[in-house]
């Protein structure tokens, strides 16, 4: 490139599609060059909040904007309906591009209405919190919730392109930021020791978002995903490792309304409790390294009041769930984890408790 800027590109190849995930400072300004040739019309999901932040990004392309309220509690169907018969009336068909340009729910929300618009229209994710960008935009799942857990209602739909710029996490409240920082310590803990190390021995430099470090862990979490999802696109195998903390904090959000956590701050009490569960199943000898990096990205919100039990029944809901059998992403070591199923209820319930407890 004949500029300044810095690009890295990860290369998602699944059976049906390839495309890139793209980390560069300032390529939210360049959407235009990443939409499909011949596209129709652009409709850009996105919520009241980001457009007021970031929509001058889209000043060059003609679009119609589909604001989507925001929140993890209205992820669902009818909120999915309602912006397809928007889409409808301003002339959308089969030759228009959905734009998801927001947080992991608008990734997630808009990459399920593009999915099943006119049974699926070209998707272009442009995330915009630094959890988005690590997890929801790469890799093609989209859905939306039912009251009995997340995302149930769903459909594998690969985009045309990521565009992640380091840029837009400014804006980012500094909760919202720290929920997407354990996200990036998830990536370490299950494929990459080097990246753990860097997120513990440089944290006054992530907190800080100093240009160097934060484009080297996006990229770094990028990148790990980007190689497991073009291993396993639809989580026959080697995918199921980046649920590790999935399990109870999803439980944890369903328990919770959606209301309390951030889905970062469900996910690292959940890599907690699978922490504990590793201790005592795989001889997990690094957990209180472990736990020790996830609580120095916190506060984590208050655990009171929760009900062990009631998060262990909540477990067999799970879409991870298989026959009944709940599969437990656990670490080996750091850098290396392992699927285990048939882990008793007490286990469970006991590992739950002691994080519960304050471990």
């Amino acid at each position: 490139m004949g500029d300044n800027r810095r690009m890295a590109s990860f290369r998602v190849q699944t059976p049906q599609s390839t495309y890139e995930a793209i980390v560069e400072r300032g390529v939210v300004r360049r959407i235009q060059e990443f939409l499909p040739a011949k596209c129709g019309k652009v409709f850009v999901v996105t919520t009241r909040d980001v457009w007021d932040l970031h929509g001058d990004n889209f000043a060059q392309i003609p679009h119609h904007v589909i604001f989507f309220p925001g929140g993890e509690a209205r992820k669902r169907l009818v909120e999915v309906e309602a912006m397809a018969e928007q889409m409808l009336a301003a002339g959308a068909d089969r030759s228009s591009v959905v734009v998801a340009f927001g947080g992991g729910i608008v990734n997630d929300t808009g990459g399920f209405l593009a999915a099943i618009f006119m049974r699926g229209i070209p998707v272009l994710q442009v995330p915009t919190t630094l959890l988005a960008q690590v997890d929801a935009a790469v890799g093609g799942k989209t859905g939306v919730n039912l009251i009995a857990g997340k995302n149930l209602l769903g459909s594998f739909h690969q985009p045309v392109a990521v565009l992640i710029d380091p840029d837009v996490l400014r804006t980012l409240p500094e909760r919202e930021y720290r929920a997407g920082l354990y996200e990036i310590i998830k990536c370490g803990v299950i494929r990459d020791a080097n990246l753990f190390r860097l997120l513990d021995e440089a944290m006054s430099s992530v907190l800080a978002q100093e240009p160097g470090i934060l484009e080297k862990i996006i990229s770094e979490a990028v990148r790990i995903k980007a190689e497991v999802v073009s291993a396993d696109e639809r989580e026959g195998g080697l995918r199921r490792i980046l649920n590790f903390g999935h399990t109870a904090g999803h439980a944890l959000e369903s328990e919770t309304q959606y209301s309390r956590f951030l889905h970062g701050e469900a996910v690292a009490f959940g890599m907690r409790v699978a922490t504990v569960l590793a201790e005592r199943v795989t001889d997990l000898k690094e957990g209180a390294e472990i736990d020790r990096v996830i609580l120095k990205y916190g506060p984590i919100p208050s655990l009171s009041g929760i009900s062990a039990a009631n998060l262990a029944k909540r477990l067999v809901s799970d879409k991870k769930t298989i026959q009944g059998n709940v599969h437990w992403v656990l670490p080996a070591r750091i850098g290396e984890v392992t699927v285990v199923s048939g882990v008793g209820d007490h286990a469970v319930i006991a590992a739950i408790e002691a994080v519960l407890g304050g471990r």
